[in-house]
């Protein structure tokens, strides 16, 4: 065994008065760190778009609104939904994609836009999307960008066996001047 050429120094042995001393100093840092604490923080933007005061509203939730489905004694289903501030206001809209819960099939989907009403906390439904009537089964709802995008499947003709949909197809809708309009995303294929 080689030993060291350095003296053994005092100090390189702990004692108790040691671990007291550091036990001290972190418990004053522990107490002025609790004490020096910053504002809290808040999700809420200072402004929304166009300079309005942005609000900390939660986004309608669709559980219990009436949506215009004829499903005679069979429930309602609320398959998806997204959220997102659509119309620049500040207040987010909830996009649900809703159908009929059979026990069997895949009966259509139709897609609504729920906002809440200026008097009450309560959902309001202002906007179909996707009408039931229009045959459609509804994948890969999102809201991005003030923009909500959906996969719609659906049949060319009752021929085609409900099994594999010949229709598959891309949409986008947009705010603009006071109504959703709706187009073709970037990029999308159809099938």
């Amino acid at each position: 065994m080689q030993h060291s050429a350095v003296p053994e120094l005092a100090h390189t042995h702990t004692r108790p008065i040691h671990w007291l001393a550091t036990a001290a100093a972190l418990a004053g840092v522990v107490a002025l760190s609790s004490a020096l604490q910053p504002g809290s923080a808040t999700a809420a933007q200072s402004a929304g778009p166009a300079g309005r005061p942005a609000t900390a509203a939660a986004p309608p939730d669709p559980t219990g609104v009436d949506f215009p489905l004829r499903c005679g004694p069979l429930p309602v289903l609320v398959q998806n939904k997204a959220t997102g501030d659509l119309d620049g206001d500040g207040t987010p809209e909830t996009v649900a994609s809703v159908r009929c819960d059979a026990g069997s099939g895949t009966p259509p989907n139709g897609v609504y836009v729920l906002t809440r009403a200026a008097d009450t906390e309560r959902p309001r439904l202002v906007a179909t999307l996707v009408d039931p009537k229009d045959r459609r089964t509804v994948t890969d709802l999102t809201v991005r960008d003030g923009a909500v995008t959906a996969r719609l499947l659906g049949y060319s003709s009752l021929d085609v066996p409900r099994c594999c949909p010949d229709i598959d197809e891309r949409a986008a809708w947009q705010w603009k001047n006071g109504v959703f309009v709706r187009s073709t995303p970037a990029g999308a294929q159809g099938g």
